[in-house]
């Protein structure tokens, strides 16, 4: 079975690839042409974390919809059938926990794939120059890359780490995650592909015992301002 590690898949709305991934999940980059929309789908076992990093989308899900602006987020749970409509071209970042392509369900799609898994090895052509690979950080490094209309800051983290970044910064656990102790019994709050802001993330984990060992954090910041 084909890794997605050095392919692009072409998709009917655009294309996306593989940009991260570990034992426990992976970090897709989608670009979607404006005007294009992905299928109403849901992943019956998959937890999703959506990072809108360039360009203006409508999320839309069954009963209703929104509008979100680069750089903005949204979480999804298993089950829950969303659609992602690109106002403008869109640079979505996309997590998956757990790591399972195959686990898509389309209710309605524009492109004639409703009853169709997901795209085959005919559609894919060798990743270029310009897509992006996140790695670990190593120790103290903070890596960075140029996303859309935004900035991502891969980082180990640390006791403090979330006091480094403005509150409405966006920030996604890529490995590791927060964790409570309850009865000599250890929750794993905030798990990977989680995102939130960092003001929410930082209230959640004073109250936690701490970032598990190896925590990586990918934090997302805006840098060009783009309107719908």
């Amino acid at each position: 079975m084909n890794n997605h590690n050095t392919v692009i898949v072409r998709k009917p709305w655009g294309y996306e690839y593989l940009a991260y991934k570990n034992d426990v999940m992976s970090l897709w980059l989608l670009h979607i042409n404006k005007g294009e929309k992905t299928s109403m789908h849901c992943h019956p076992t998959k937890t999703t974390g959506l990072i809108i990093a360039g360009g203006c989308a409508e999320i839309n899900f069954i009963s209703d919809s929104k509008i979100l602006r680069a750089p903005n987020k949204q979480m999804i749970r298993r089950g829950l059938f969303h659609q992602t409509c690109a106002l403008t071209d869109v640079v979505l970042l996309e997590a998956e926990t757990p790591v399972d392509k195959n686990d898509l369900v389309r209710l309605q799609d524009s492109y004639g794939r409703t009853n169709q898994g997901y795209e085959s090895l005919e559609f894919e052509l060798p990743k270029t120059e310009s897509c992006i690979w996140i790695t670990d950080p190593e120790h103290d490094n903070v890596d960075r890359y140029e996303v859309g209309d935004s900035i991502l800051y891969v980082l180990n983290a640390t006791d403090d780490v979330l006091d480094e970044f403005n509150d409405n910064d966006l920030v996604m656990v890529l490995k590791g995650g927060l964790m409570k102790d309850v009865n000599k019994r250890e929750h794993d709050v905030v798990i990977p592909g989680d995102v939130g802001l960092v003001k929410v993330v930082k209230r959640v984990a004073k109250e936690m015992d701490g970032f598990r060992p190896e925590t990586v954090l990918m934090f997302v910041k805006e840098i060009k301002y783009n309107q719908c």
